[in-house]
């Protein structure tokens, strides 16, 4: 029976590894806690399309996209003049004003000019922007002031390029609109296989007061304030963006309406420099896929700022990822909610001046490939649930850490909590929770690896931690208990503040205290009585204590620790696999005779808590 559970624990780890160079992905959309009926249950959803079906709809239609070129009316532009025979097409000079619906198609430069739409009709417009320079002087060159409807059309192999003021002179000195260089207060398409060029001199580059929809194209934008806005929504189908925005790269900030001021984006290129957040919706952001290349605030190196909300992606209510590539270089969190984040898969690589992600409510990983190699702290929430993927975190502070309340740690010290010792029954009746039911997770962290003002439950999946060297943080630091019924895990750190998996565990645990801290590197070594490796683990950083919770660790059995020495194994992330362990310098044997087993002396507490004295 050993054995097998040798085997199949060691089939586990290597699947897990596979897994995660191969990265890992799920289609899990519900979770399953496990154990204490007091214990939240924590809703999944499945994906951003599902999320996005609460929402109130957008004004595009299939119609938009099409379009009789031969019946398109042709408005030219001659520098300072422009030339058209419509007789709904009003010109004043360098000014002209489309008063009805149809199909027109630009050409031409204008060096100080506008194109005004200014429509009473239920139908919509077409712009085909058919190779245009439109720069003005006092306004926005496309002011779209009255219209249900209007649609932006690319032209094939066509280059566009807008320009405004850096300073606008309005009519009625009681608006502030137009406010960016393409401006519509009705619904507003941007579509079509060419390219546009925005320069958003006196503030917004792109802006709809009602929604803006991005069906295509090859755009870049450079905004004094924020690059594009739509105000009740934003919605990306495809294309190619480039964002340079003093403020926001995306927004959409409608507040009154909570079925509005939502962001989505189905699929795209983006890449967006922002001196505010990079992507932020006033609701929620949904992300189906897509390519993002992201930075705000001047990336993590310029540190959080006290006035300028400066994150990766942001949205006020939640923020649902489905898949996509994601490189983001945030000076605030690289991925922030006030609500409840859900990853069902994606890749990210992530450097945060505060958290990697953080979410106020739930945060749910149900697969993905994660790594963030810069944060304050790797991942934050009142509830983390994990459920799936590859997760690899580095933190100044804790890696994870389940706690209430909206994000302030940003503003606080490294340090942890002192611990407390458990009582033998798992009872805490608290919302604050750690789920960890799958999934590959490697913490490096300065203070507390796993930081929980709360529980953990854990049912399944692989957990290394290494670190903290500091006796006032621990690897794993729980309140209220830590529930363990299947996984692996492996907590390297510091003695003074070292915790296990508590004793109501069906999972046995060891928690070793050596008598001197160990350099990093230093191999770590339990065998079994038949000389059966069981676990050998490199840490990345110097320890003193090692927690291994393991179905490897059976009752009854006796083992032998080891330090020091070599392996031929496969290692990834410090953790061996086959190979021959040699060469060690021997330093205690064991018998497992209880759920929670204690070798050596350190600490402040008892088995399952703190070390004892």
């Amino acid at each position: 029976m050993k054995k097998i559970v040798t085997f199949l624990i060691t089939l586990l780890l290597a699947v897990a590894l596979a897994a995660c160079s191969a990265g890992a992905s799920t289609t899990q959309t519900t979770q399953t806690t496990s154990g204490d009926s007091s214990a939240v249950t924590v809703p999944v959803v499945a994906s951003a399309a599902e999320a996005l079906t609460t929402k109130s709809g957008t004004h595009d239609a299939t119609g938009d996209y099409t379009w009789d070129a031969a019946s398109a009316i042709p408005i030219t532009l001659n520098g300072n003049t422009i030339s058209s025979d419509a007789a709904n097409v009003k010109i004043n000079g360098s000014t002209a004003t489309i008063t009805d619906a149809g199909t027109y198609s630009l050409s031409g430069s204008l060096t100080d000019g506008q194109i005004i739409v200014d429509t009473q009709s239920e139908q919509a417009v077409q712009l085909i922007l058919n190779g245009v320079n439109i720069s003005n002087s006092a306004s926005a060159p496309i002011n779209i002031v009255n219209a249900k409807k209007t649609i932006l059309i690319l032209a094939d192999n066509t280059e566009n390029i807008i320009s405004d003021a850096t300073i606008y002179v309005f009519a009625n000195l009681e608006t502030d609109e137009p406010n960016a260089a393409i401006f519509s207060k009705g619904g507003l398409t941007i579509a079509g296989n060419g390219s546009l060029t925005v320069s958003g001199n006196y503030n917004d580059g792109i802006a709809s007061k009602d929604g803006l929809v991005i069906a295509s194209g090859t755009i870049t934008v450079t905004a004094v304030d924020d690059g594009i806005r739509g105000k009740d929504y934003l919605v990306v189908k495809n294309g190619s963006l480039t964002v340079n925005a003093g403020g926001d790269g995306l927004k959409s900030d409608n507040e009154e309406d909570a079925a509005k001021g939502y962001i989505s984006i189905e699929n795209g290129v983006f890449n967006v420099t922002s001196g505010g957040d990079a992507i932020t919706a006033q609701t929620d952001v949904l992300i189906t896929a897509g390519d993002f290349t992201l930075t705000s605030g001047g990336g993590s190196a310029a540190g959080v700022s006290d006035s300028v909300s400066a994150k990766g992606i942001k949205a006020v209510a939640n923020l649902n990822i489905d898949s996509g590539f994601f490189t983001i270089n945030s000076a605030d969190d690289a991925l922030h909610t006030n609500g409840n984040l859900v990853i069902n898969t994606g890749t990210f690589a992530v450097t945060a001046g505060d958290d990697g992600m953080h979410a106020d409510a739930t945060l749910t990983i149900n697969g993905g490939d994660i790594n963030i190699t810069e944060s304050y702290e790797g991942i934050e929430s009142a509830v983390i649930t994990i459920n799936n993927g590859c997760i690899h975190l580095t933190a100044s502070d804790d890696g994870l850490n389940v706690a209430a309340g909206n994000d302030g740690s940003g503003m606080q010290g490294p340090g942890g909590k002192p611990g407390g010792g458990q009582a033998d029954t798992f009872n805490y009746t608290g919302s604050n929770y750690l789920y960890v039911n799958g999934g590959y997770i490697v913490v490096d962290a300065r203070g507390d690896g796993v930081d929980v003002n709360g529980a953990i439950e854990m049912t399944d999946g692989i957990l290394l931690v290494n670190g903290p060297t500091e006796n006032m943080n621990g690897a794993l630091d729980y309140d209220s208990g830590f529930k363990m019924t299947g996984g692996f895990v492996v907590a390297a750190g510091s003695a003074g503040m070292a915790m296990t998996p508590g004793s109501y565990s069906s999972v046995n645990s060891v928690l070793v205290y050596l008598t001197s801290s160990q350099p990093a590197g230093t191999l770590f070594h339990i065998q079994n009585s038949a000389g059966e490796d069981i676990l050998t683990f490199a840490p990345s950083k110097d320890y003193q204590s090692i927690a291994f919770s393991s179905p490897k660790l059976v009752t009854g059995e006796t083992y032998t620790i080891s330090v020091g020495g070599s392996s031929t194994g496969t290692v990834t992330d410090g953790l061996y696999q086959g190979g021959t362990y040699s060469s060690g310098t021997e330093f205690e044997t064991f018998t497992v005779s209880s759920v929670v087993t204690t070798v050596g002396t350190g600490g402040r507490g008892g088995p399952g808590g703190p070390g004892r004295p």
